[in-house]
């Protein structure tokens, strides 16, 4: 049967199970759980978490010695996919953030020594961990609730802010993502050169990708899901910026539920934009980020990896270690 997205206009061909998984507020039939609630995703109270009442690394702590061993074991080719963006003057950079890389006087090191040594250096300026492809730390989204400003495990704004860098949950305390990865191509599953803006990804779609790669989800995987928009960076940045496919809540619940670590992207928001819900503001950034502590990392570059039909494989980022950043740069790769 055809549903039709009345917030973004977005026509989708569901089954009845389909449509069921992508209503909000309704008992989630495997788990019994309600679905998140429409005007508060969030709930009034999501903390203390399942790892402590002091925790700062969320769902980082699920990637066990165990759990990288795993992800060894799923080198088989050695073949390597460089996942991260080139950070370039000119990349989509949406609202009014910036980005610039200059070298300030060629040579910038005059020559020295009887060897008569030269030396270039770079000066970067821009919201270093919030533009190109792009690592959310918990800090760096979290909700207003009768006047406090509330991040994860309940942390206040008022409490840990700085202007020099947040005191807790800056991203020095997240470590390094050596694990399974997963890719969900749901552009192929819809035979789409590239899903639509405002495109709500439902949980049907997430697990009718997981049965044609014949995979399930793990506790502490890194899930990576493809939508074609990415097809648009460097080509149409206006297009590219303008809203993108991606999760609903009722997806998002779907992978917090399976226990990631990590949830990634060709997109610049992970969720779907405009919203499902229009008076809502990336409410998916809440779920995963403020309730759960489940990490995104955000503008990937997903063609080569799924040109390969690689859908599970050895995962690996390792964010910059900057103390009381919200979040990081970086190039993640993808090990087959």
């Amino acid at each position: 049967m055809q549903f039709v997205n009345q917030c973004s206009g977005v026509r989708h061909l569901l089954c009845g199970a389909c449509l069921a998984a992508a209503s909000i507020g309704i008992v989630n039939l495997v788990s019994g759980e309600s679905q998140p609630d429409v005007k508060n995703p969030i709930g009034d109270r999501f903390w203390p978490t399942e790892f402590g009442a002091e925790d700062q690394r969320g769902a980082a702590n699920r990637i066990s010695p165990q759990k990288t061993l795993e992800a060894a074991g799923l080198i088989t080719t050695g073949r390597v996919f460089q996942l991260g963006r080139l950070y370039e003057q000119g990349m989509p950079i949406p609202g009014k953030r910036h980005f610039s890389l200059t070298s300030p006087g060629l040579p910038t090191g005059v020559p020295s020594g009887s060897n008569q040594m030269v030396s270039n250096d770079e000066l970067v300026s821009g919201e270093i961990g919030q533009v190109g492809t792009q690592f959310d730390g918990l800090g760096h989204v979290g909700v207003r609730q009768n006047g406090e400003d509330i991040f994860y495990n309940g942390n206040k704004l008022s409490d840990f802010g700085d202007p020099y860098g947040l005191k807790k949950l800056g991203v020095e305390n997240v470590g390094v993502f050596f694990t399974r990865g997963i890719l969900l191509d749901v552009c192929a599953l819809r035979g789409n050169d590239r899903l639509p803006r405002g495109y709500v990804i439902t949980p049907d779609e997430l697990e009718s990708c997981l049965a044609k790669a014949g995979l399930r989800i793990t506790p502490g995987d890194v899930v990576l899901i493809r939508t074609g928009h990415g097809k648009l960076w460097m080509k149409e940045n206006s297009g590219y910026a303008d809203g993108e496919p991606g999760l609903g809540l009722a997806a998002a619940k779907f992978l917090t539920d399976q226990k990631v670590a990590l949830i990634g992207a060709d997109t610049w928001a992970i969720e779907a934009v405009p919203h499902e819900h229009r008076e809502h503001s990336f409410p998916v950034h809440q779920w995963n980020l403020t309730k759960h502590g489940v990490y995104h990392l955000e503008n990937l570059d997903l063609e080569e990896l799924a040109a390969a039909r690689v859908s599970e494989f050895c995962f690996v980022f390792s964010p910059l270690r900057l103390k009381g950043a919200t979040g990081s740069p970086g190039n993640p790769i993808a090990v087959r």
